[in-house]
């Protein structure tokens, strides 16, 4: 090989290298970025049935009970109260909600408690007969005690329901 070649091939490949390599970086500029998010208080509330079952002996002067659970979820912080309307029973009160027989018009009257010595109504007037908590991000579970009360003589056979709108206020 003779030395112009040797010399025009390392000429070309030292233009090749300059040629992709770029021009030579050695000054930076810097500034900051605002980052910014609003978290809001927010709630959302499950319940499970509550159900009674087949019901016997309520002119005997025995009582039935039931238990289920609601399952509040609330933004970590956030204060909440927990009502239990009325039901949709005719002339049904939070103190005595009313399951009407399916198809018809007799009712058998039931009671929804705080708590399991069936003493606290749950209602829905805020601070009054609801129940309040804080959230915290993950699922609190509520038990929800349900009573029939015995001595209901007109009471006839057959399926009883009603439909108990649950609320959250936060």
């Amino acid at each position: 090989m003779n030395k112009r070649a040797v010399r025009t091939g390392v000429f070309l490949v030292g233009t090749v290298l300059a040629a992709t390599a770029g021009p030579a970086l050695g000054a930076t500029a810097t500034t900051t970025m605002s980052v910014s998010a609003t978290v809001a208080n927010t709630c959302v509330v499950t319940a499970s049935p509550l159900a009674f079952g087949t019901v016997t002996g309520l002119l005997s002067g025995s009582t039935v009970t039931a238990t289920t659970t609601l399952a509040v979820t609330c933004t970590n912080g956030t204060a909440y109260n927990v009502g239990l309307g009325p039901g949709q029973g005719s002339s049904a009160t939070v103190s005595a909600r009313k399951m009407t027989l399916t198809g018809g018009t007799k009712t058998l009257t039931y009671s929804v408690y705080q708590d399991s010595s069936h003493s606290q109504v749950w209602g829905n007037t805020v601070g009054t007969d609801t129940v309040s908590g804080t959230g915290t991000g993950l699922a609190q579970t509520l038990n929800v005690y349900g009573q029939i009360a015995s001595g209901q003589s007109t009471v006839a056979v057959g399926s009883y329901t009603d439909t108990v709108n649950v609320t959250v206020t936060y």
